[in-house]
């Protein structure tokens, strides 16, 4: 009998809604006219902003109402009573509907968590409008009654909104707890989103207050990356002592932390300064004296003599994305739609000692429409590229070494070309492009930017703001049994 009442009060709310829609229909219509009135389509009337506000009415009022939703938290400290309407919460959630179909009572009792429990109004009014406006610390609560209650397109929208508001100020940050909150929801897209912005933006994380409060498993996750952006190995070892000494961990998890640092991509000098002034790594020294110890050959020793003796490959010896001067260049391109571009700047030829004080200069020519490799000649006699566009072709940069070197043997350079954006006022990594020569080799280059449009999301006020980083990785020759 319950059950029949509830599919009678439903019907009768549909009426009302029809009755109502009719009374307000000569002030919110919308008519398309169909311009030959032929086709099957005809033409429509559109009342569909009426029937939202007539929605939210029946909600803020509570007429016709069949249900009370009593949202109460585990303390049972708060309380907050909605009268709501079967049919709808039926219509737009699938575990409403299971649970409204075997009810014996107008009450419904829902024990939820005190920071869903704030927002469950915000959550009701979107399955009665269809919209829901939000700030940054309500995305994570809604997110988890969206997944609770199978609203999938809540869930997906608010993907999405926590997604293109990574880089949104916060008081006290919130993309490491959305990185948490993700892994726990087991919202995988939501993750790898959260987890790439913190390691293309590290500088600006490691300068956050939220940073000490990060878990030691997305602290490891981060370390343990080649692609992260950041000043230097030095700030990130200044990050990681902040985060030690606020967050204490067991000795275990300091050490697998501590061995994460690349410490041969430090100078000697910082690294004797490292050993003399920093309280942590005198702490933890015994735990990772063998690649301090590594790090010193590695400066005083040829690459050339080291790559005999040990794996130069291995995740010490390889350089992040550096952002200082050692390691590359900054390049503004103003209208890169227009013409070619081009640039020279000098990197030390490798992270090793022995390499400091040796150059290399690169010339890097932009072309907004550059011609496949196969349909492009190369060089003159005298070295110099020769640019080829046409018109549909499609951005590249080419960087090359000015002047060849015997001194580059054994040394391969992969260059990163990271592409900055401003959003929500900031400006952060908006992609990054890894590559051996020219950035057509990854295809992708550049292939969703738009730069014709002054709009668009890569530029920022109508010019391009790159960031080329040179990595010099060396390469192991003889694996002595010595």
């Amino acid at each position: 009998m319950v059950q029949q009442g509830v599919q009678i009060q439903a019907g009768m709310l549909f009426l009302a809604l029809c009755l109502h829609m009719g009374a307000a229909a000569a002030g919110m219509l919308k008519v398309d006219m169909n311009p030959d009135g032929k086709g099957g389509g005809g033409d429509t009337i559109s009342h569909s902003l009426t029937l939202v506000q007539r929605l939210e009415a029946l909600l803020i009022q509570g007429n016709g109402s069949d249900l009370s939703l009593r949202v109460e938290t585990p303390s049972a400290d708060e309380v907050k009573v909605i009268q709501a309407h079967s049919l709808v919460l039926s219509l737009q959630s699938p575990v409403f509907e299971e649970i409204l179909l075997s009810r014996n009572s107008s009450t419904l009792v829902l024990k939820e968590s005190s920071d869903c429990a704030a927002v469950f109004d915000k959550f009701i009014r979107y399955l009665y409008c269809g919209e829901i406006s939000m700030r940054l610390d309500q995305a994570t609560p809604l997110h988890k009654l969206a997944t609770k209650y199978q609203v999938t397109g809540l869930q997906q929208g608010i993907t999405q909104y926590m997604t293109q508001n990574l880089a949104r100020e916060s008081t006290s940050g919130h993309v490491a707890g959305w990185y948490e909150y993700a892994v726990q929801a087991g919202d995988l897209a939501l993750r790898d989103s959260c987890l790439q912005f913190m390691a293309w933006n590290l500088s600006s994380v490691l300068q956050s207050g939220e940073w000490v409060t990060i878990s030691s498993q997305l602290l490891m996750s981060l370390l343990q990356r080649s692609d992260l952006i950041l000043q230097s190995e030095m700030e990130l070892f200044a990050g990681l002592e902040a985060w030690i000494i606020q967050n204490e961990p067991d000795g275990l998890t300091a050490e697998n932390a501590l061995r994460a640092v690349r410490y041969a991509m430090m100078p000697p000098r910082e690294l004797f300064r490292l050993q003399t002034q920093s309280a942590i790594l005198a702490r933890y020294q015994e735990s990772v004296r063998d690649l301090l110890y590594m790090s010193y050959q590695f400066h005083s020793a040829s690459p050339m003599q080291m790559a005999k003796y040990f794996d130069v490959n291995c995740s010490l010896f390889m350089p992040r994305n550096y952002m200082s001067p050692v390691w590359g260049s900054p390049w503004i391109i103003n209208n890169p739609s227009r013409d070619d571009r081009s640039t020279s700047f000098q990197t030390q030829l490798g992270p090793s000692g022995h390499d400091s004080s040796k150059r290399v200069t690169w010339n890097a020519l932009f072309s907004p429409r550059w011609l496949p490799l196969s349909m492009r000649p190369m060089y003159t006699e005298s070295g110099a590229m020769q640019p080829t566009r046409v018109e549909g072709g499609r951005p590249r940069i080419i960087i090359t070494p000015a002047t060849s070197s015997a001194e580059f043997a054994g040394v391969n350079f992969q260059k990163t070309v990271i592409v900055m954006a401003q959003q929500q006022g900031k400006v952060v990594v908006k992609h990054v492009y890894n590559f051996h020569q020219s950035t057509e080799e990854n295809g992708d280059f550049l292939a969703e930017a738009d730069l014709y449009r002054r709009t668009s999301d890569y530029l920022i006020d109508s010019s391009l703001f790159l960031h080329i980083v040179v990595k010099p990785l060396y390469q192991t020759l003889i694996t002595s049994k010595n």
